[in-house]
């Protein structure tokens, strides 16, 4: 491998694969005082998706998924895991360096090309929490990296890996699979997906203002913060009932007042209403198109599309369509279908249209507010025992 193709971020030439258990001392009380590095810094604190990471990270929460986690068998890691995480998601990189921790195992991360004042943030914030002695192991099986398209790169770290990451668009992961890894490595994809919103429009209409707010917030924090650019972040709102086109109206106009907070640089006014025009000319199912200000615009569709996945909006561009049952959708809900946030929708029912629809689709379903909230579970695996093994013990 060309070594000089490689920038070296953080960490030693190549890490040693120590292993340890899953959700081992060392690394929780990592993750709790990079969490704490994080909420005292000013720099970090100016930026939401670095206080989202602090959150995830506090003390309190990786015990939740450490209590949730034990079965009484003993869980190790693999060895060393390699993360291609994405480029246009500035914090992803951190979520998926800690999947590797907490499941017992060694480190390269690749972390994105792209310039993002968070990302160095972050990689600063690890840099000095590992100075401490007591997190020596970790410091010296942590390698953040960057380099430019290169099979060879990959090849490489492909080979020496126990286990791979790979998030990205169908056609990275395609061109990553090229790079064998070992016959017993494991691999996780974070693969192009898709997400949506259904909200019970009666609901809407006899909701208090303060309600209404506090739902368009959470909207807000699902879509905007990362320019609709997650995976999981609603591109499409479908209204069930009677009242679809009445609380469309009012929900939308509250989003707009909230919205009025988004930094919005010239050149996604121009991206999105380029994206606009396209859009109006190329499909034949739209209804009308509602144009809140340059910050957010609505594409009304007369009827659930086929094609569902293909509405895709950023920069506060969304579609729409009222829908009677949540039975309308199931025909276009396909194995690329991730993420469902619902409003004033039973649990059961939920539960019913999951199972009696027999979805290849779906695997996450959260409240609006909870669309970017990352977890252990996601994409519909158990990340942290797909990244670890068993030892058997018998008597």
């Amino acid at each position: 491998m060309s070594v000089n193709k490689v920038e070296i971020i953080l960490g030693l030439d190549e890490p040693k694969a120590y292993i340890s258990e899953v959700y081992s001392d060392e690394v929780c009380r990592f993750s709790d005082d990079l969490s704490k590095w994080l909420r005292k810094n000013k720099d970090a604190c100016a930026f939401p998706d670095i206080m989202a990471v602090a959150f995830w990270l506090r003390k309190g929460n990786i015990e939740k998924m450490k209590k949730e986690f034990y079965d009484g068998k003993i869980h190790m890691g693999r060895g060393l895991i390699f993360h291609i995480t994405p480029s246009n998601v500035p914090v992803n990189f951190i979520f998926s360096y800690f999947f590797g921790l907490l499941s017992g195992n060694s480190n390269i991360v690749r972390i994105p090309s792209k310039k993002f004042p968070q990302t160095d943030i972050l990689c600063k914030a690890v840099k000095e929490v590992l100075q401490n002695d007591d997190y020596t192991n970790i410091r010296d099986n942590t390698m953040f990296i960057t380099y430019e398209r290169d099979k060879e790169i990959n090849d490489y770290y492909s080979h020496i890996c126990d286990g791979r990451i790979i998030w990205g668009g169908d056609g990275t992961i395609n061109t990553i699979r090229k790079s064998e890894i070992k016959p017993k490595a494991v691999e996780v994809v974070f693969a192009d997906r898709y997400s949506f919103g259904v909200i019970q429009s009666e609901k809407i209409l006899s909701m208090t203002e303060k309600e209404i707010l506090n739902l368009a917030r959470g909207f807000y924090n699902d879509t905007y913060i990362m320019d609709q650019n997650a995976c999981s972040t609603p591109h499409c709102i479908f209204w069930l009932g009677n009242k679809a086109k009445e609380a469309s109206e009012i929900f939308w106009n509250v989003v707009k007042k909230e919205e009025e907070k988004y930094t919005f640089e010239a050149i996604k006014a121009v991206d999105k209403y380029t994206d606009l025009c396209h859009t109006a000319m190329e499909r034949t199912d739209i209804e009308e198109i509602k144009i809140y200000g340059n910050f957010l615009y609505v594409v009304r569709l007369f009827g659930v599309p086929d094609d569902m996945e293909a509405l895709r909006g950023k920069y506060g561009m969304f579609f729409e369509c009222g829908i009677k049952s949540l039975n309308d959708i199931s025909n276009s809900i396909t194995e690329k279908s991730q993420t469902m946030i619902y409003y004033g929708i039973d649990e059961n029912i939920l539960r019913d249209f999951i199972t009696k629809s027999c979805l290849k689709g779906i695997d996450r379903i959260v409240p609006f507010g909870n669309a970017l909230d990352i977890g252990v579970l996601w994409d519909g695996y158990d990340i942290i025992r797909s990244l670890s093994r068993v030892v058997d013990i018998r008597k």
